[in-house]
């Protein structure tokens, strides 16, 4: 198993369990994935060790750690306005991206969505194709810098 599946199944398994991810990652796709997958805290594999001392620390007493570089540049990318407005969206898709930042499985989207999970998987390989995209986390990143959400 890779990080993102080892901290998936510690969520789904062992949801008492604190992770903090150690990555040579710095860009916000990984970080927004760990943090999706259960990791509570996500620090660069360079960290100093009085740094990581700290982090644990601090996860143990909060809950949670993410140094400044890591929330700004969620932040960030969050804040930024997307340029991909040369395309056309249908109101299936926009409804299948309220559901693609959730932790929903396909399967349980296409059940709110009363349709099959073949049909979500075209609604998600469509919006990959026209945002030029390659991961549900990549539509994730999209949804919420676009204003979708299941609210």
């Amino acid at each position: 198993m890779d990080g993102f599946a080892t901290a998936e199944w510690l969520r789904e398994n062992h949801p008492e369990i604190l992770v903090m991810a150690l990555s040579m990652q710095d860009d916000e796709q990984s970080l927004i994935k760990m943090v999706r997958a259960g990791a509570k805290g996500y620090l660069l594999k360079n960290v100093h060790p009085s740094e990581l001392e700290k982090a644990l620390d601090a996860l143990v007493k909060n809950g949670t750690y993410f140094p400044e570089w890591a929330a700004s540049k969620v932040f960030k990318s969050l804040s930024k306005p997307s340029n991909n407005n040369s395309f056309s969206i249908s109101d299936r898709e926009k409804e299948f991206l309220k559901f693609a930042i959730t932790e929903m499985s396909y399967k349980e989207i296409a059940e709110k969505m009363y349709c099959s999970p073949r049909t979500v998987e075209s609604y998600r390989d469509s919006l990959f194709e026209k945002l030029d995209l390659k991961s549900r986390v990549g539509l994730a990143v999209f949804a919420l810098k676009n204003g979708f959400s299941t609210d």
